[in-house]
Formats: C-alpha cells, sequence, structure tokens
C-alpha cells in the first residue's frame, strides 16, 4: 500500500507567558521569555492509502493539535511530515468565517481549493441539502447553532471529495440522525479506500469505523497500532481514570504539564 501521510518526529511547541508584559518583551527584547510548552513531542507515524485512525486520549493530549498540522492550519514547529493527496478537516467550529452567510462560506472555501464558479453552482445544492441548511443558508454563520456550524463544515468537505479526511469530534453535536447520516458518508468514503483520521470521545463509533488507532498522552504517543489492541488498553486505563478522585486526576494533569513544559523531564517511549 502507497503512504498516504508519513509523519516522523512531529513537535509543536507553543509559549507561555505570565503576562501581556512579558508576550511583548519576547517580541521586541533579546532574550528568551515565556515557557516552552509541548503541546505534540516526537509523534511519528505512516498512515497508508485506506487506513481510518483513530486519534485517542484524554483532554489536553494533542489530538486537535495533530489534526491541524496534518490538515495543514498551523505548521509543526520541527519533525517532518508528508502527504500525498489534499485534506480537509472537520471539527465543530468547521473553519467557517462568522461573518459570512453559509452561502458564501460554501463559496469561498471551494474558490481557495480551486473550483470554477461552474463547478461550485454545481456542488452548492447538494452541500445544502446534505447539511439540511436550506431555512438557513443564507443568514450569517454568527447566528448558527454549533450543532448547525458542524453540518455545514461537515457537508462541505465531504462533497469536495479530499483523499485525506480528518474529523474532529464533528459529530459530538447535532442530532443523531445527521451523526448516523454523516457515518454513512464516512463509510461510503472508506469503502472508497479514502485516508481518514477520526478524533471522538466515543469507542463505539471508534470500533464502528476505525481499523488504527494512535493513543496521545500529553503530547507523545503512549500506544498505536490496531484498533482493537490500542482501544483495549486505553479502556482499561478510563475505567481506572474515571474512579479517581479530584485531587488524583489534579495530579495526573500537573504531572502531565510539567512532562511538557520540560523535554527532559519525564520522558516516554511509545509502547
Amino acid at each position: 500500500m502507497q503512504s498516504a501521510v508519513s509523519a516522523k518526529n512531529i513537535t509543536k511547541t507553543f509559549k507561555l507567558y505570565a503576562g501581556q508584559s512579558e508576550r511583548l518583551k519576547d517580541l521586541v527584547l533579546p532574550g528568551e521569555y515565556g515557557e516552552a510548552f509541548y503541546a505534540l513531542r516526537d509523534v511519528s507515524f505512516e498512515a497508508e492509502e485506506g487506513d481510518i485512525i483513530g486519534l485517542l486520549g484524554v483532554n489536553g493530549s494533542g489530538k486537535s493539535t495533530l489534526s491541524n498540522i496534518i490538515a495543514g492550519i498551523v505548521p509543526q514547529t520541527s519533525g517532518e511530515l508528508t502527504i500525498h493527496g489534499e485534506p480537509a478537516i472537520i471539527d465543530v467550529s468547521s473553519g467557517l468565517n462568522n461573518k459570512l452567510t453559509g452561502r458564501e462560506n460554501i463559496e469561498m472555501k471551494c474558490l481557495m481549493l480551486g473550483f470554477t464558479r461552474k463547478e461550485i453552482k454545481k456542488l452548492e445544492p447538494e452541500i445544502i441539502e446534505f447539511a439540511e441548511m436550506d431555512k438557513f443558508i443564507d443568514q450569517p454563520v454568527k447566528s448558527y447553532s454549533k450543532g448547525m456550524k458542524s453540518r455545514l463544515g461537515f457537508s462541505i468537505n465531504v462533497s469536495i471529495d479530499p483523499e485525506i479526511l480528518i474529523v474532529d469530534e464533528a459529530l459530538s453535536v447535532g442530532d443523531k440522525a445527521f451523526a448516523k447520516k454523516s457515518l454513512d458518508k464516512m463509510q461510503e468514503f472508506k469503502s472508497r479506500g479514502k485516508t481518514m483520521f477520526f478524533v471522538s470521545h466515543s469507542l463505539t463509533q471508534m470500533k464502528e469505523f476505525c481499523t488504527k488507532a494512535i493513543w496521545l498522552e500529553f503530547g507523545e504517543i503512549k500506544k498505536s497500532g490496531t484498533l482493537q489492541e490500542v482501544a483495549e488498553d486505553y479502556e482499561a486505563f478510563l475505567q481506572d481514570y474515571n474512579t479517581w478522585s479530584k485531587k488524583k486526576r489534579k495530579e495526573f494533569r500537573q504531572q502531565g504539564f510539567a512532562r511538557q513544559s520540560n523535554p527532559k523531564n519525564g520522558r516516554k517511549t511509545a509502547e
């Protein structure tokens, strides 16, 4: 099988500042101000054409950061990312412009991807119908609910038929009927050999859909492999995690934050 996405030692750092004055000093004065925070560190994996990879991990583990890097929304700080094909990401906010109407967002997104106005006119009714947006398509997106934004973003991105699709919690909002319709569309993509990355807190959806999984913990790969073997260990962790007291969960997060703030502190090796 041909590689669709190859990631080698992908690292993403952000700066954390004690206040606005420290941020300004970092911009204009020599020297280092602020604290480096490792949202991702040395993440490596291979996704072959047709792979459906679930990204697992509790909140703050780096799933959305990795999704945005694969989609080309944000660049990695270091490491090598090779992508064969056009990626598209669907998340709760859907990357929509709140000041524009739904129809204008369809046109803008498609124009940016190189579609002609004639092609957009042909695609537009299909997108609107799939999103179930007829009454609201000419209203500004800022008036939409999260579910409506998610439906429109999903519809635009599946209609442009990308080679690589990243779905980040897009099915966690909105009604069950649309979630079912979206999963059916993703199953169609799966049958056509599309490569997909799927971020969801629903292990049930992942088990139904994914073939492989990557478990991220505090920005590092905890485990990767087939969905069955990774999900089994992750479920065992969640069962344990859900019994912890608030104090123990806080200590767990603080330990993870310490690792992410210091690259030499508590390094772990992926299993």
